[in-house]
């Protein structure tokens, strides 16, 4: 690796867009991941909810913003990256209000609706980041994104998993989703006010042909290379494995293995301190030895770190928290590297740099949210059949099945992802 990491995080965040992203984005999640985590047993505890209808509600919560996913994609070619940004940032201000005022499961629905609204962004963001940064820094710069935007998640969990434990959830979440209505003003203030622009309209309708027909245009925007189409599908299958069991971890963690909210936070914590340290190295790998390797080595472990978690012994507590730490240590390896874990494939730097790297600038928005869509589409109804699988089977049936999917979509993303040759990467970077 030609510079430090201290030389790349200053280089990388040299760049405003780059810097004020990733500065709003960690603010967020300052809030955010204080309570996010104990999302699902708030609803069961203290607004009523089963673990079925946790399992659909995480359908909805999944499956509404692909609806703006697209959508924002097209409109941020189209109009700009700021615009979209600046709309969807400005409705976040809403979801928090509607929480707050939840007396049952049923009200929080209209809040994730909201939510999936503001999605509408993600592609933007992500066009940003990759329109503001060159080629041979685009892995780097994702990784110092995630990193930046990692840090709250190194003490927000342990935090916040000692308010919930002191509080109970319904007086602990109301704090953190007050701090959240407060900080999302505060974030498009910021955001309204210093990002720039990065969408050369001018060049673009040079490309796509001034005095195209809008069919035609669209036929242009939406034409993308058979390596993104494939990457949908691997995209699909992943994050179906993944949402059979992501939304009820902590859930496991709490009502079989029995962990208190407290090591729950602690665990979410530790893992979160490996997923910062890890980002940029994992950036910096990938744009030194490739994508394609590090994306497979990592997709390949996901499903197995995520099954392990059944194999946890239940009954002597100091044990089970041993043996779920040192599982959930790996996973973290893994996301912070750039592959699977939580996030989910389409979230690691050496999977967005790939994107970058194949799709020129005045698609990228489209493509992602082209891949947001699929993704999501097709894979969102996994969580409720989690939830059914689990009330009806047992609760380690749907990670036997997350293990399975979850293998197959590194078997396709091996056989049939190829990168670009460079002649071809030069094609994204402009």
């Amino acid at each position: 690796m030609t510079m430090s990491y201290k030389g790349v995080m200053k280089s990388v965040f040299s760049n405003r867009n780059v810097l004020v992203v990733s500065v709003t984005s960690t603010m967020w999640s300052m809030t955010d991941m204080g309570w996010r985590f104990v999302w699902a047993l708030w609803l069961i505890h203290d607004l009523g909810a089963t673990i079925a209808i946790v399992g659909m509600l995480s359908m909805i919560r999944n499956a509404t913003p692909l609806l703006f996913n697209l959508p924002g994609g097209i409109l941020a070619d189209r109009i700009g990256r700021k615009k979209i940004l600046n709309y969807g940032t400005a409705l976040r201000v809403f979801p928090p209000i509607i929480f707050l005022l939840a007396g049952s499961w049923e009200w929080t629905i209209p809040a994730m609706v909201i939510d999936a609204v503001c999605s509408i962004y993600n592609p933007a963001m992500n066009a940003i980041i990759a329109d503001s940064l060159p080629r041979n820094q685009r892995g780097a710069g994702y990784g110092a994104y995630r990193t930046i935007t990692s840090l709250p998640s190194v003490f927000m969990p342990a935090i916040g998993g000692m308010v919930m434990d002191s509080l109970g959830y319904m007086q602990g979440v109301r704090i953190f989703l007050i701090a959240e209505l407060i900080t999302s003003v505060a974030i498009f203030l910021v955001r309204w006010k210093y990002i720039t622009e990065t969408l050369d309209r001018k060049k673009m309708q040079r490309r796509t042909g001034e005095n195209a027909s809008l069919r035609a245009k669209v036929s242009y925007t939406l034409d993308v290379p058979k390596t993104i189409k494939i990457m949908a599908v691997v995209s699909t299958v992943s994050s179906f494995a993944l949402n059979l069991v992501m939304q009820f971890m902590n859930v496991y963690a709490h009502d079989i293995v029995q962990l208190s909210n407290t090591q729950i936070g602690l665990i979410t914590t530790v893992n979160s301190v490996l997923v910062t340290a890890l980002s940029l190295p994992g950036g910096l790998l990938s744009d030194r030895f490739g994508r394609k390797p590090l994306i497979v080595t990592t997709m390949a472990i996901t499903p197995i770190t995520t099954w392990a978690v059944t194999l946890v012994s239940i009954g002597d507590p100091s044990f089970s928290f041993q043996q779920y730490l040192m599982i959930q240590l790996t996973n973290g390896t893994i996301v912070g590297l750039g592959g699977g874990g939580g996030h989910g494939q389409t979230g690691g730097s050496a999977w967005q740099a790939l994107v970058a790297d194949i799709v020129p600038i005045e698609k990228r928005g489209t493509v992602n949210g082209i891949l947001g869509t699929i993704t999501g589409l097709l894979s969102s109804p996994s969580s409720w059949l989690g939830g059914y699988i689990w009330q009806n089977y047992s609760p380690q049936t749907p990670y036997q099945f997350s293990l399975v999917f979850g293998l197959l979509a590194v078997l396709l993303f091996s056989i049939f992802v190829k990168e670009p040759k460079k002649e071809e990467e030069l094609l994204g970077s402009q």
